[in-house]
């Protein structure tokens, strides 16, 4: 499949960040692009394609509202809405608005990476941010720490971690610990051997290092096997699904063996 051309890096958020006295105004750009799907909604019945309309419930769904006409509102209580602008936004009494402060700096190992969310590139805006910036960035990667913040950002104010990344600063935003869910019993607790634990610790240093760069999203290409398939009435051989290992030990060894194989 031909690569798409990288969006371009919108600035999402201008302020600045500061630690103690200093302040470094800063630009936030988005840091990762997803792949998109490429799934469209149809009517089941007659194959139609699914179309959605943007309608008042005042006026009734004759007439389409362009999007220009599209304004956001907070709903009360009792169902009212209070309609709020860009410019009311503009004067929400939030310091994060456009000042991310470091509350603090703790070691990068004591974040849970389940707390991570959407990661930003931090650009220093103009020359007087530079040497702050430069500073900034080279003392979190000489430590190992991180800085928290909060910041307000696509409408509404988040726990962040500012990191360096190749000489740049990174504002990842961080889930609020009321948002992470405990696992609960969903873990089953049975015990293993020493030498099952062994063999499994002899497997995962035969499968250690790994290229990410080489590692491709391939749903794109079975995607397209499966569309042409059904276009010309064929079927799709069927994947094995991997079955639980009867003898876990057994398994492990020749997995072992396997990956030893592999790497000759």
């Amino acid at each position: 499949m031909e690569a798409k051309p990288p969006m371009p890096m919108r600035t999402v958020w201008r302020g600045a960040v500061s630690f103690g006295l200093v302040a470094v105004p800063v630009r936030l750009v988005a840091a990762t692009e997803e792949h998109r799907g490429r799934f469209r909604e149809m009517h089941s019945g007659c194959g139609g394609r699914i179309r959605h309309k943007r309608v008042c419930e005042v006026e009734g769904p004759q007439e389409e509202i362009s999007y220009a006409d599209v304004g956001r509102a907070v709903e009360l209580p009792d169902g009212g809405l209070v309609p709020i602008t860009d410019e009311d936004l503009e004067r929400l009494p939030l310091p994060t608005r456009h000042v991310a402060e470091v509350l603090g700096f703790v070691p990068g190992t004591e974040i849970d990476p389940i707390s991570y969310g959407r990661a930003y590139y931090a650009a220093p805006e103009g020359p007087a941010a530079d040497r702050p910036y430069v500073l900034l960035t080279e003392v979190l990667a000489r430590t190992g720490y991180v800085g928290i913040c909060k910041i307000a950002l696509r409408q509404r104010e988040r726990l962040a971690v500012l990191r360096p990344r190749h000489g740049v600063l990174v504002l990842q935003t961080l889930l609020w610990s009321d948002e992470v869910r405990e696992p609960g019993d969903l873990g089953p607790s049975v015990p293993v051997t020493d030498r099952e634990m062994q063999v499994a610790e002899r497997l995962l240093s035969e499968l250690t290092g790994i290229e990410m760069q080489q590692l491709e999203d391939e749903y794109g290409h079975a995607l397209e096997q499966l569309v042409a398939a059904k276009t010309v009435g064929s079927e799709v051989p069927e994947l094995p699904t991997p079955q639980p290992a009867v003898d876990l030990l057994t398994a492990l060894e020749q997995s072992v063996q396997a990956a030893r194989r592999s790497r000759q």
